[in-house]
């Protein structure tokens, strides 16, 4: 799990130790940044070395996390499904609701499972089996499309 390095997600973090703790895992790393709650059934880190965070990602099935688009990237990359919950504005997590808006804009997209709140996250995370992995996307863009734009940049420089 992740919450990202800027902000704290208290309400993430609680909701997925409270399912841990219910469900006897003992299995769960998370990354929780600058959280005020101390997590007492998953292994709670503040940050993870990049590197460190990579490995663990690569061992897990299934990256929780709230609604960043680096935390999405990160496990479309590896083929891993995600299950995101944003950040709320009216709830002092975030300065605006633009993870609302990305949660609604990914919704449907393969391998990016959005719980609009803790008892959605906890549903959700009961029933793994519907939390489907996506295609693998690649980290780079494709030759052709970084020619066409270096062209276009050209003719506009």
């Amino acid at each position: 799990m992740t919450v990202g390095t800027q902000l704290p997600f208290d309400r993430l973090v609680r909701a997925v130790d409270d399912w841990a703790a219910a469900a006897g895992r003992s299995d769960i790393v998370a990354q929780i940044g600058r959280s005020t709650y101390r997590p007492r059934a998953i292994e709670a880190h503040p940050f993870l070395d990049p590197a460190e965070f990579t490995r663990l990602q690569k061992q897990a099935d299934l990256l929780v996390a709230h609604c960043g688009i680096g935390s999405m990237l990160a496990a479309l990359e590896a083929g891993q499904p995600v299950l995101m919950m944003p950040r709320r504005h009216a709830l002092g997590e975030h300065r605006n609701d633009h993870q609302w808006a990305t949660a609604q804009a990914l919704r449907g997209l393969a391998g990016v499972h959005i719980a609009d709140d803790e008892q959605q996250l906890v549903e959700l995370l009961e029933r793994p089996e519907q939390l489907v992995a996506p295609a693998v996307i690649a980290d780079k863009a494709p030759e052709a499309f970084t020619r066409e734009l270096k062209s276009l940049l050209r003719t506009l420089c």
